[in-house]
């Protein structure tokens, strides 16, 4: 089956990291009105699932201090409505702090392996699971509760993670009834063919709960790690902007693919019609402007293809 023959029952969806993960390890933080700015940026160039924040502890993450703080300005914006914000949570009282917000959904993560669990979250990974079986039984689950796996593909502190452990939890997660599984590449070890024999594996353990993939692209295979997804039946794919990103805890875990080069990638291929390349390039300038450095986004430096002679000159 082709890459496209699996994309013709459902259409893909790039979902937006950036104002989560990406700028959750970068030096620069910038305001809650710069974080709204750009959401608001992004809903213009079509985006239509964004990671807006995360509710996990100031003093760990102080870029994500003011999580409360942006909601309430997403939700004076008139798109605000043409997107579905995502919070993403760690733990129980993320969750709480999350469900007081205007929140469309809810990402709950932790990590594949328990030494980078208990870093990342002080606890191991059932121990997470714990806190997560607890949300799936309250009776205030108003929005969906999508579950991310982290170091799904290799841990930088365990090395190789076995697909049977990766298999062992993603069973575990399904019987909590969560709307969508996600396998991150937290620190951009992953191959064409990892991603392939994960895929196939973590679907056959979790039925028809859908798949998404989130890839780093630390060691230059965001890309064809996201066409390994697609080719096998993932059509949910997170990308951050200009490609900033990184895991605080992770050591050199950088680079999420961005999401203009997956735009440009996936639309050449007519799998979505609905993202603006130009917008997104401009979104990526306007955050590399702010962030002071240059961004490893390729999109944002060659433009879009095909380009008048007036445009290229």
């Amino acid at each position: 089956m082709t890459f496209i023959d699996n994309m013709s029952n459902s259409a893909l969806r790039i979902v937006e990291v950036g104002p989560r993960d990406g700028l959750q390890n970068e030096a620069v933080i910038l305001s809650a009105h710069e974080k709204v700015e750009l959401i608001r940026r992004l809903i213009g160039a079509g985006i239509t699932r964004i990671e807006a924040t995360s509710f996990v502890s100031p003093k760990a993450v102080p870029q994500m201090a003011d999580a409360e703080i942006v909601m309430e300005g997403l939700d004076a914006l008139p798109e605000r409505r043409q997107a579905s914000l995502i919070g993403l949570v760690l733990n129980e009282r993320g969750v709480d702090r999350a469900l007081a917000t205007s929140v469309d959904e809810i990402n709950f993560a932790f990590v594949a392996t328990d030494t980078f669990n208990q870093a990342n979250q002080g606890c191991t990974t059932f121990e997470s699971m714990a806190d997560l079986e607890r949300v799936a039984n309250r009776g205030d689950r108003t929005v969906p509760i999508g579950v991310t796996i982290g170091a799904a593909f290799g841990c930088p502190f365990e090395g190789e993670v076995p697909v049977s452990r990766l298999v062992e939890v993603a069973k575990r997660v399904a019987e909590y009834g969560p709307d969508e599984i996600a396998l991150g590449d937290s620190i951009g070890v992953a191959s064409p063919w990892d991603v392939t024999e994960r895929v196939e594996a973590v679907r056959a353990a979790v039925g028809s709960i859908p798949i998404r993939c989130h890839f780093h692209n630390t060691r230059n295979t965001g890309l064809a790690n996201a066409y390994a997804a697609v080719a096998a039946g993932v059509h949910r794919l997170d990308s951050s902007i200009g490609g900033i990103g990184g895991g605080p805890v992770a050591p050199r875990a950088t680079g999420n693919n961005p999401t203009e080069d997956m735009g440009y990638m996936v639309g050449r291929a007519h799998l979505t019609d609905d993202l603006s390349i130009s917008a997104l390039i401009e979104t990526a300038q306007w955050v590399q402007a702010r962030l002071n450095r240059t961004l490893p986004g390729m999109v944002m430096k060659a433009g879009p293809f095909p380009e008048s002679a007036s445009d290229a000159a």
